[in-house]
């Protein structure tokens, strides 16, 4: 037995088994041309799979709202089109022997309209507000925010009727709904506003809808993090106490697992304790967790867009952390690019065989 030997062992999410722990975190790949995933994309997700996870989570694909994404060459969940390229992606990964869920997404106002490929469509958030101070978009309407929420449910129910084992809602890292969470870019006077329970309304609303559209027996995850793009410092929620004010109703609204994203995962949430974001989440809300953040680097996620080595500084601690329940799931990200095997050679003990990610990786599906 070894420290890590707990990553290897099977893990249920409501119903779903998967044959372990190890899970590849979504990461932007921007290699779809059209909004439609190629056999290129399903086989390199099939990759990830023989390689030894047994859980893919998509790339952030967005849901059917003009101005969700910018970049035509992300893939979209929608459409006849883009909806038969990503039943090829998860016909693949199936046949690898593997699970996995499409994590939907909005970009909000982090959407780039001067870049975009529709841009004449404004960008639109709860307030138009970027950041704190800074206005670049529409305020949406309460019959736009309808009609949103109306396509993740109908995305969700798509992943369901295609054969996804589940589905993950992105509301992490300063895109739409955590635009909404975020008292810095939600000033809104409506329900949609107000306290940190109020502003997670839309939230609620959304996952309140997917549950209706999958039924009870879909996994249904939420990727959320304090941290956003704009601000790596800011807590929505700056103690625990505030934690659980947040959590309790969106796991309520019908949440299976909460996909915590720290910037590095060993290190604590608050003062005063060990714990991480995905282990305060579990001890308050007793639901499964997974956590990711710079798992096998050495650099986090800001700074390894330029070269970073490979490290196994933190494994050991990792394993441990596991071993005695502070997580249940671990979502690996660009080690996972650089070593589609990575899974493999970290259960085999071949620490020297992992190659160093660096920002070269990204320009290719290999």
């Amino acid at each position: 037995m070894t420290k890590l030997d707990i990553l290897f062992e099977p893990y249920t999410i409501n119903g779903l088994t998967m044959p372990n722990r190890v899970a590849m975190a979504p990461m932007t790949r921007t290699m779809s041309p059209d909004g439609v995933p190629s056999d290129e994309v399903a086989a390199y997700y099939a990759r990830r799979v023989t390689g030894g996870c047994g859980l893919i989570i998509t790339e952030a694909t967005p849901i059917e709202h003009d101005a969700a994404v910018d970049a035509r060459a992300v893939p979209v969940f929608y459409g006849e089109s883009s909806l038969s390229g990503w039943k090829k992606v998860c016909d693949a990964v199936h046949a690898a022997g593997g699970k996995i869920m499409p994590q939907l997404w909005h970009m909000g106002m982090m959407r780039r309209q001067d870049k975009a490929y529709l841009p004449e469509v404004e960008s639109v958030g709860p307030s138009g507000l970027t950041k704190p101070g800074k206005k670049k978009g529409a305020v949406l309407t309460t019959a736009e925010i309808d009609r949103i929420i109306a396509a993740y449910a109908s995305s969700a129910k798509a992943s369901k009727d295609l054969g996804f084992d589940g589905v993950e809602l992105h509301g992490a890292h300063g895109y739409l709904i955590d635009q909404f969470l975020w008292d810095g870019t939600n000033e809104r006077p409506d329900r949609f506003g107000g306290d940190l329970v109020q502003r997670a309304t839309f939230l609620i609303e959304i996952i309140k809808a997917v549950r209706a559209a999958v039924g009870p027996d879909y996994p249904v995850l939420l990727r959320m993090s304090q941290w956003k793009q704009q601000d790596f410092e800011v807590k929505l929620a700056p103690t625990p106490q505030e934690l659980e004010t947040l959590l309790t109703p969106i796991v309520e609204a019908g949440i299976d697992m909460l996909h915590c994203s720290t910037r590095r995962f060993w290190e604590p949430e608050f003062e005063g304790s060990d714990l991480n974001l995905a282990g305060w989440a579990k001890k308050l809300t007793g639901i499964p967790t997974m956590s990711v953040g710079s798992v096998g680097l050495q650099a986090d996620f800001i700074t390894s867009m330029t070269d970073s080595e490979m490290a196994d500084t933190h494994l050991d601690e990792l394993g441990e952390r596991m071993a005695r329940g502070e997580f249940d799931m671990i979502a690996v990200g660009r080690a996972l690019l650089a070593n589609p095997d990575w899974p493999n050679k970290i259960r085999n003990g071949q620490f020297t065989d992992l190659k160093p990610y660096t920002k070269e990786v990204l320009a290719s599906l290999a």
